[in-house]
């Protein structure tokens, strides 16, 4: 899809033989980093359902709640730009085994905390398990051959679908423990035990991922200077493809945190229904990242972002129409009601279903992009996009919050979704038409096509 100027040029990807294809050892480091990142994954988006237990429990208002998950989201992306460079020099071993272990001692403690406040600030320190993700982007992008990059980063963040294990596991052990003790009365049951089960499970999973994974480790930046490990930072593409980042991830992100309590307010359904309906989800979210990873290599990947910014927009253009219907007021002083319209249950989750499945394809092809135009640079370029897509989950939640607060309809979350989605479409078609006419400069006034046929001689 893309004109010949612009193409990135065909460098061999750091982590493949002369030739072509990946070091011994390339598998494991996908698998184990892949359900190592399932388990961070997990752990970072955990206060989504945690969320509605703690709001009843200390009281708290929907936008405080809102901010519980936000935080999380935002310190899971503020350090993936240096989580990713640092990769590129040590190594993806080194750093995702120091974040499992980092991100068990405040999972620890916010099963202890009993204020709002407390909360707040382990739920901060909770979330820098997500900067896992730039890491194991890094260290796999390092270990895989160019043309099976995309499946592969597909594959990896697959592990997505940890945010969908507490939507299935959470409801069942909070209603199942609550009010009960454990470990000598050290630890109360309900949303408290979740939170000890994940701070026991992390440095177990340290030591699988160290021991699992080959000791020499393959780096793409070993030797590369702060100064052109940045200097990619500079160019517009980065960030184009971080909005980008933005509608398929961090809109993910924010609707994984926001959805169980929109089903409980909207559907009055309970909170162990809403979590599994958030999962399915959930699921094709994040099930479908290999596909869309299979797609980009297959097809293209901004071939594959149409389709999918398309499916988005026609998803949420739907989600997003307020329950209602029209009143006539008539000549003689009656009135009556017309175009009746509300959405249930079913075929919300459906189009949900169908929204996280263009996200899941979405969020690969992004990523496909990016060895493919920076292959030295893997661990900034993807850090950033990561980070700025992952503020995208950390800003979106509140905003939820206060444009269902101004407006008074709960849809107002999709019309947000669809507003961002129009923008990326809008952004990358006038920056493909561009480079194409830059391409082509003779064509880019012509309607009609330049080829004559035979029977218009």
């Amino acid at each position: 899809m893309s004109p010949t100027a612009t193409r990135p040029q065909a460098r061999p990807s750091a982590g493949a033989h002369p030739g072509g294809g990946a070091h011994p050892g390339a598998g494991r480091v996908l698998w184990l980093s892949s359900t190592a990142f399932t388990l961070m994954f997990a752990a970072w988006l955990m206060f989504g359902i945690l969320g509605v237990p703690i709001q009843k429990e200390l009281g708290l208002t929907d936008p405080q709640l809102a901010w519980i998950s936000a935080v999380a989201v935002l310190n899971g992306s503020l350090w993936r730009l240096p989580a990713g460079m640092l990769t590129d020099r040590i190594g993806g071993r080194k750093v995702m085994t120091l974040l499992l272990l980092a991100t068990a001692v405040p999972a620890w403690f916010v099963a202890h905390a009993q204020s709002y406040g407390a909360v707040l600030a382990l739920a901060f320190l909770v979330g820098f398990a997500g900067n896992s993700f730039s890491s194991g982007i890094a260290w796999n992008a390092a270990w895989q051959p160019r043309e099976h990059q995309g499946f592969a980063l597909g594959v990896f963040g697959a592990g997505n679908v940890g945010a969908s294990v507490t939507k299935f596991i959470g409801p069942a052990l909070i209603a199942g423990t609550a009010g009960a003790t454990y470990l000598g009365g050290a630890v109360a049951g309900g949303w408290r035990l979740v939170r000890v089960i994940s701070a026991r499970l992390s440095p177990v999973r340290a030591g699988v991922l160290w021991f699992g994974t080959p000791r020499h480790d393959h780096t793409t930046g070993a030797k590369a200077t702060l100064r052109s490990q940045l200097a990619p930072l500079r160019q517009l593409r980065v960030w184009r493809f971080s909005v980008y980042y933005v509608a398929f991830f961090g809109a993910y992100v924010a609707l994984a945190a926001w959805l169980p309590k929109y089903y409980v307010d909207n559907y009055d359904v309970s909170l162990t229904e809403a979590g599994l309906l958030t999962a399915l989800y959930i699921f094709p979210a994040s099930l479908l990242r290999p596909v869309g990873g299979w797609f980009s290599d297959r097809f293209g990947a901004r071939r594959v972002m149409y389709w999918t910014l398309a499916v988005m927009l026609a998803a949420t253009g739907v989600l997003m129409m307020p329950d209602g219907h029209l009143v006539i007021a008539h000549a003689d002083g009656s009135e009556s009601s017309h175009l009746a319209y509300s959405l249930g249950v079913v075929p919300f989750t459906v189009l949900l279903v169908v929204l996280g499945s263009a996200m899941g394809v979405g969020k690969a092809a992004v990523y496909k992009h990016i060895p493919e135009y920076f292959p030295e640079n893997v661990g900034s370029v993807g850090g950033l996009v990561g980070m700025l897509g992952g503020l995208g989950g950390f800003f979106l939640p509140p905003l939820f919050a206060y444009t269902k607060a101004w407006s008074g309809f709960p849809t107002s979350t999709f019309f947000v979704l669809f507003l961002l989605v129009a923008l990326c479409a809008v952004w990358m078609h006038s920056t493909v038409v561009r480079m194409l006419h830059a391409e082509s400069p003779e064509l880019a006034h012509r309607l009609e096509s330049v080829t004559v046929t035979a029977a218009g001689r």
